[in-house]
């Protein structure tokens, strides 16, 4: 057998290796791909606690994770906890009858100007309160079923999670060797793996730390505000506005404009103002002042590119999208930038070997 015909196997048999490997860890991808997260993410913290370990990287590895428990996944688990809770109480109140969101919708369309109701009409949205509050329901049913469903999944929730802290714990300990050996492995040339490697972490730590604390913020701020103004549910509403805050050109006025509307309407003129005052002022700022440096700097990509890929993402893949659907995008830009530099400097090799 020639070495040509045993270079084919091998490469057919790696592939299917690779693919069977894959295939089986795919029930818990979410957890290798957060526990990836986590590692860049809290990288530079790890390796600050390394430094002063004196060699013993088992241990500061065992720190670090502890470091990952503490600031990210047990503040996660109570908001998780307390979003499934308010859900089931939605989902409840909804069925039983408590909550009715087409009259609710009624009632404010009905305080609506005598003016502005017959240009709705003359428009042709005579039942638009009705497809509007119909939507509503339809939209609350769902975000209270999957709170449900979510909680029903509890075991399995927890099993992810435990897989997740196990494998973070050797990505800390041995991330410079799995580093190390994915660059050996990579079929690239060296300068094109550390370009897609690098753009890689720029990625992960501007997607996650940037977005995720402009999207904390913001729901934050918003489930705050809505908490002290007496809104139901303020800690459900606040999540809902700090996932919009993660979509580019979306943000979380879709959440806080209508209840100041309805305060408006209702005459609690002074609940409007404070709210408006909150959305415009202050979670609008913090949008506007804290995006630019924590995320467009590191991804350079377009909110037009961002704001797809995101969404594609979220729609293919759920949760673990949000961070694949911008990855895919930066990746696919950057191996197109190296194409393009190839071919630039392609005429040039050509003239110097004439």
């Amino acid at each position: 057998m020639s070495d040509g015909t045993q270079h084919r196997a091998f490469m057919i048999f790696l592939t299917i290796v690779t693919i069977g490997f894959l295939w089986l860890i795919q029930p818990y991808m979410g957890a290798v791909l957060w526990a990836i997260v986590l590692a860049v993410i809290f990288d530079p913290v790890h390796r600050r606690i390394q430094s002063g370990m004196n060699g013993r990287d088992s241990l500061a590895a065992a720190i670090s994770v502890l470091v990952c428990i503490l600031v990210a996944i047990i503040p996660m688990a109570f908001l998780v906890g307390s979003i499934v809770q308010e859900g089931r109480s939605l989902y409840s109140r909804m069925t039983s009858g408590g909550f009715e969101p087409a009259a609710y919708g009624q009632a404010l369309y009905d305080r609506l100007p005598s003016e502005l109701q017959e240009f709705l009409q003359g428009l042709g949205a005579d039942n638009l309160s009705e497809r509007i509050t119909s939507a509503a329901a339809q939209a609350g049913q769902i975000v209270a079923g999957q709170a449900w469903n979510f909680g029903q999944g509890t075991l399995g929730f927890f099993v992810a999670v435990g897989l997740m802290i196990y494998l973070l714990f050797f990505l800390f300990r041995d991330g410079d060797r799995i580093a190390r050996a994915l660059r050996n492995a990579s079929p690239l040339r060296p300068d094109h793996t550390e370009a897609i490697l690098s753009r890689f972490i720029s990625v992960v730590r501007a997607t996650v730390r940037g977005n995720f604390i402009i999207a904390g913020l913001q729901g934050a701020i918003g489930g705050i505000a809505f908490w002290s103004l007496g809104v139901n549910g303020a800690v459900l509403w606040g999540t809902i506005m700090a996932f919009l805050s993660l979509l580019p050109a979306v943000g979380a006025a879709i959440v806080w404009m209508p209840v100041a509307l309805h305060f408006l309407l209702t005459g609690e003129y002074v609940k409007g103002a404070i709210l408006i005052g909150v959305g415009v002022a202050v979670i609008g700022l913090v949008d506007n002042v804290l995006r630019p440096p924590l995320v467009g700097k590191e991804t350079r990509l377009p909110d037009y590119m961002v704001l797809f890929s995101t969404v594609g993402g979220l729609t293919l893949l759920g949760i673990n999208g949000f961070i694949i659907g911008p990855l895919i995008a930066a990746l696919f830009v950057t191996v197109w930038s190296l194409y393009t530099e190839e071919r630039r400097k392609r005429p040039q090799l050509i003239t110097t070997d004439r």
